[in-house]
């Protein structure tokens, strides 16, 4: 897949970042995750993001990630594409970027680099230098420590070919609108927030009607509808869902800074596809908080 390719498929449709598989050890279960893709892949993604941010990509060690990559390509092989993760230090990602390449992934997802604050030179240098290690498509994560210009994007546009992709999880709308002001149709964008949905309408307005949904991992028909009804400008089905689940959803989440994760794992095990414990620094959600997050899946009926 050519990067315009992959530019095309991740212009329309619903992403979604499947979680990573850990034993009850913390050791990774390719076979628990391989069958969780299976479960998941029919349901209509565009493309599924392995070991992204919700994939705990930052508890991953250079070992495992290979193994990681390999089954999701294997396992979704004319199925739907696989995205990989990739970041932490310029020379960790470009490792991981041409290995995600060696294992037949369709192009990556640039996630920030990790405690070091960075000039915009120093952003346009890491992302550039990435970017010319593989062939394949590249998509870059503004969050965090991450944070590109119209200006810097404008720069890596002109020397990096294969950068194709923005995804924002800053959630600036001035800036957000004068990157797509400025750069057009150069880029497909993609909404990044955590729980993309309550953010998903305003978007849309802004040029970027793709986002990808971290509770498809555990609602994946009420994620599509989600994302069905965004795209139709159904307001009466998207408010009845934010009022009655993302919204008390959030009221979860939000309780501890690791839960956007950890959260999903949950609702993972409380629809029967259990992906195993978080890893540290990340906590699992307490029973009482656990048995919420139940109660309000229990009220959205059988996906």
């Amino acid at each position: 897949m050519n990067p315009q390719d992959l530019k095309k498929i991740v212009s329309d449709g619903l992403l979604s970042f499947p979680v990573t598989d850990f034993d009850q050890q913390g050791n990774f279960n390719a076979k628990g995750y391989a069958e969780r893709l299976e479960w998941l892949a029919p349901y209509g993604a565009s493309a599924l993001f392995a070991a992204g941010g919700t994939g705990e990509f930052f508890s991953i060690d250079g070992q495992e990630y290979p193994e990681i990559i390999k089954t999701a390509v294997q396992t979704c092989k004319g199925k739907v594409p696989i995205i990989a993760g990739a970041g932490g230090s310029t020379r960790f990602a470009i490792q991981c970027a041409q290995e995600a390449e060696r294992q037949g992934a369709h192009g990556i997802l640039l996630l920030p680099h990790y405690l070091m604050e960075a000039g915009q030179e120093g952003l346009i240098a890491h992302v550039e230098q990435v970017c010319k290690s593989v062939k394949f498509g590249v998509i870059v994560y503004n969050r965090n420590v991450t944070k590109l210009t119209p200006e810097s994007l404008a720069i890596l546009a002109d020397r990096c070919p294969n950068l194709i992709g923005f995804k924002d999880g800053v959630g600036n709308i001035e800036i957000m609108s004068s990157i797509y002001m400025k750069m057009g149709d150069r880029f497909s964008y993609l909404g990044g927030l955590p729980t993309a949905e309550v953010y998903a309408a305003a978007y849309k307005a802004l040029g970027t009607p793709v986002y990808s949904s971290a509770v498809f991992n555990f609602i994946p028909k009420t994620a599509m509808d989600f994302y069905h009804a965004v795209k139709n400008d159904d307001l009466k089905t998207q408010h009845h869902l934010l009022r009655e689940f993302f919204m008390p959803y959030l009221k979860i989440r939000n309780r501890d800074p690791g839960y956007a994760v950890s959260i999903i794992k949950a609702g993972a095990k409380i629809v029967g596809h259990d992906a195993g414990p978080v890893r540290a620094p990340l906590t699992d959600l307490k029973p009482t908080e656990y048995e919420e997050l139940a109660t309000l899946i229990k009220k959205l009926g059988p996906q």
